[in-house]
């Protein structure tokens, strides 16, 4: 069953991907960005109280519990590292063509997978190692065609902001193993839909600061803000991503390094959606390097039935 939503997750990331670069084409990052943590948390405010009010109850699927200030802690600090992550990506799916941050994105697992072997001891299959070789192999070629875009990998700011963007993103994605864990298995064993529902609200009020700080008063000398319906679409496909991400995190079995790599399959979606609506360049060559990826796909299936 986890197996399944993550697939489902990566789905709905890739056309996330596609709604943020269409969003961002052109556009004031920063005001983006708040607009998609507002959106975020008017979609999960509702549970809260429903929830508060007893109209939804305990143990239903859209319940979220009340927690005190020893939960909500762990919350905020995923609040920290998830915006941090979103800031730098969003600068850099912006100026950067989306099937160059695909493949940049597509590494995350990789670095989650290091820290699931370190620090909870997973293990995996031998079709599951086949499968992660395979995806690292092809992504691999897959960022050294990217290389044809002109685009200096060391010297372009751009580059490493979608870096640092993964590397926050792997660290989130640890961290959501952590707060999932039940204290028997050394997590804190935070709801799932608690921690997405409270983490979109935080961001808000932190994206909130940040735009009255750092955008508000150079408004006028950046690039302006203008209202794309596509913004709105962002919120939806992360919101419903991360639910079924989280939930497979949240079913017993479900492994942190899988599911990471799983998500990454977004990239296909991405990848398609860049030649056919922003009609980006070398194609065919990525997409033979792409279909490893899809194969890395088929041995963490098998490899986890």
């Amino acid at each position: 069953m986890w197996l399944f939503l993550a697939f489902l997750s990566a789905l709905l990331l890739g056309f996330y991907d596609v709604f943020k670069k269409k969003s961002l084409s052109g556009n004031a990052v920063i005001p983006v960005l708040l607009l998609n943590t507002i959106f975020s948390s008017l979609i999960f405010l509702p549970f809260i109280i429903l929830s508060t009010t007893g109209t939804i109850t305990p143990g239903t699927l859209f319940h979220v519990p009340s927690y005190g200030w020893s939960e909500h802690k762990y919350i905020l600090l995923k609040s920290v590292i998830v915006l941090s992550s979103w800031f730098f990506g969003y600068f850099g799916i912006k100026h950067l063509p989306i099937t160059i941050v695909g493949p940049i994105n597509a590494t995350r697992p990789v670095m989650v997978l290091v820290g699931a072997l370190t620090f909870f001891h997973e293990h995996l299959t031998f079709f599951q190692w086949v499968g992660v070789l395979t995806a690292i192999v092809g992504l691999y070629l897959l960022s050294r065609t990217s290389k044809k875009e002109g685009i200096n990998f060391k010297h372009d700011k751009w580059i490493y902001f979608v870096v640092l963007a993964n590397i926050l993103g792997a660290i989130s994605g640890l961290y959501d193993k952590y707060l999932m864990a039940s204290p028997l298995n050394g997590g804190v064993g935070l709801d799932k839909l608690a921690v997405q529902s409270w983490y979109n609200i935080y961001q808000a009020f932190m994206m909130l600061a940040v735009l009255m700080l750092l955008w508000w008063p150079t408004r006028h000398r950046t690039t302006p803000f203008r209202w794309a319906p596509s913004i709105i679409l962002i919120s939806i496909f992360l919101s419903a991503a991360d639910f079924l991400y989280f939930y497979s995190l949240s079913i017993p079995g479900a492994m942190i390094s899988v599911v990471s790599m799983i998500r990454r399959a977004s990239v296909i979606v991405s990848f398609f959606c860049g030649a056919l609506i922003f009609k980006e360049n070398n194609l065919k060559v990525k997409a033979i390097e792409l279909s490893l990826v899809i194969l890395s796909m088929v041995f963490l299936f098998i490899g986890s039935r």
